[in-house]
């Protein structure tokens, strides 16, 4: 695999981390906010996120969940260690992992299926971005500041970006 795919999957992790930190300082009534169109509660978004993310690391390298959106909110403080390790797993992943390769997976239905790894890696990828920037909708829609978290934010704190 490429630097360029191990900066993305380090840029997602950053990010994850990110939004955590900014939930961290939220109380329990506004890890309860929602707004139209975004996955639902912010609380109800972050596990369903990094449930998510450990079902594609499992899809790429075999490693089990250990949390599931059935499990109701585990707390910004346990995620963050979840965030942390499936972060570490898909930067791992892609020197372990031949995106032509593929897994058996289930759709909704219950119907197999198989999927190459480089869609579970890309999807992995949108995934997070998708539910983080709901989750800032939310934020914003309350007031509340999510700070810069997209790729350029990411560059100048990694050295990446540097502003003339």
């Amino acid at each position: 695999m490429n630097d360029v795919l191990l900066q993305a999957f380090r840029y997602n992790r950053w990010a994850n981390l990110h939004i955590l930190d900014i939930c961290s300082t939220l109380d329990e009534r506004q890890l309860q906010l929602t707004a139209p169109g975004t996955y639902g509660t912010i609380a109800a978004t972050l596990q369903h996120l990094f449930a998510a993310e450990q079902r594609y690391v499992r899809r790429l390298v075999g490693t089990q969940p250990r949390i599931s959106e059935k499990d109701g909110f585990t707390g910004v403080a346990a995620l963050k260690d979840h965030a942390e390790r499936s972060g570490d797993d898909l930067i791992q992943a892609v020197g372990r992992v031949n995106p032509d390769d593929s897994t058996e997976v289930k759709n909704d239905s219950g119907e197999a299926g198989r999927v190459k790894h480089w869609v579970v890696m890309t999807q992995a990828i949108h995934h997070g971005n998708d539910h983080r920037t709901q989750i800032c909708t939310i934020l914003g829609q309350n007031g509340i500041e999510c700070g810069e978290m997209d790729v350029w934010a990411f560059g100048e704190a990694s050295g990446g970006y540097e502003a003339c």
